[in-house]
């Protein structure tokens, strides 16, 4: 009819989407209790034992090397990466409020890639400062100067902010209707593509691309860094000598190992198993569990570190008597 305005059906679109939820590990109450016990000790045993590891390289100039400096980068992005999630996750169960907003949800996804992406290309850095120390001792302080290592850090920074950056864009573009409950304790990129009602394919190919471009690249680079260190290793005639040369890469290939290890189980446990608790326990391997362990791995398997922290906190006990009154 002439004299009718008929109004066009617009889809529900990210505009008016406002928060999602996460379920985190379990439902039932009963469980809340110890999942926040488990997590709140995790948290503050990663965060002490990093900032451990920081101050005691910063306090001890013997430590002001390439290697250590890059080990309180590392420290420092564990740091961030587990504060990225756990907080959060923390505050949701005592509040017992599982909702988060579409900007707090994109805000905290961006970061963890970025802090993830870090901890990826700092791994590589310290390969090759490696692989330089045992494969070229006599040119190492020449190669690894205090600019190069700078310029590492700088371009790991760089190339993580503009991974995160361009899927964070990309998620802007999607469409979120009905279903809005992220199975999972923290904003995930693939979690919250399956949410969106639009079409995802662009999103996905980027990741690939990415994934194979900022991943396969750096792991192919410590693959090679390691066989070149082991090649060099095996020409040493002393066995004394083939232990000591190893010894000094020891901590970095476990951290190495456990790093990509857990990568993988998120990979595998995404793709292969429709169990969302075993791909959020997977997650919670790789971005809770790792970030604690790496301070007791350095700490154990390294002298100079375990001297550096006798001194720090022989240091911080002095200086708090000194305060006692007397």
């Amino acid at each position: 009819m002439a004299g009718t305005n008929v109004s066009p059906i617009v889809p529900e679109n990210q505009t008016k989407f406002t928060e999602f939820i996460l379920l985190r590990f379990s439902e039932k109450p009963e469980q809340q209790g110890p999942v926040f016990g488990l997590f709140l000790g995790m948290y503050l045993v990663t965060v002490i034992g990093n900032l451990l590891i920081i101050l005691a390289i910063g306090s001890d100039s013997h430590l002001h090397t390439p290697m250590y400096f890059f080990l309180s980068n590392l420290s420092f992005v564990d740091l961030c990466v587990v504060s990225t999630t756990v907080p959060n996750m923390l505050v949701s169960i005592l509040t017992e409020n599982k909702a988060i907003s579409f900007a707090d949800c994109l805000a905290q996804m961006c970061f963890f890639m970025v802090f993830g992406g870090l901890d990826n290309f700092l791994l590589t850095a310290m390969a090759y400062d490696r692989f330089v120390a045992i494969c070229h001792p006599l040119r190492y302080s020449v190669i690894m100067n205090p600019r190069l290592c700078g310029l590492l850090v700088l371009l790991s920074w760089i190339m993580s902010l503009l991974d995160s950056l361009l899927h964070t864009l990309m998620i802007t573009r999607l469409s979120f209707c009905m279903d809005h409950v992220i199975h999972h304790f923290f904003c995930d990129l693939t979690e919250i593509l399956k949410l969106s009602c639009s079409d995802t394919f662009i999103n996905y190919i980027l990741i690939y691309i990415l994934a194979g471009l900022l991943a396969i690249l750096p792991i192919t680079g410590i693959l090679f860094s390691y066989i070149q260190i082991c090649s060099s290793i095996l020409k040493i005639p002393s066995v004394q000598g083939k232990y000591k040369a190893f010894s000094t890469c020891g901590s970095h290939l476990s951290v190495v190992s456990l790093f990509y290890g857990t990568g993988l189980g998120v990979y595998f446990s995404s793709s292969f198993t429709h169990s969302s608790w075993k791909s959020t326990v997977a997650s919670a391997m790789y971005s809770v569990v790792t970030p604690m362990l790496n301070p007791f791995i350095y700490t154990l398997r390294n002298k100079d570190i375990k001297d550096a922290l006798r001194k720090l906190i022989s240091r911080i006990v002095s200086s708090r008597l000194s305060d006692l009154p007397s």
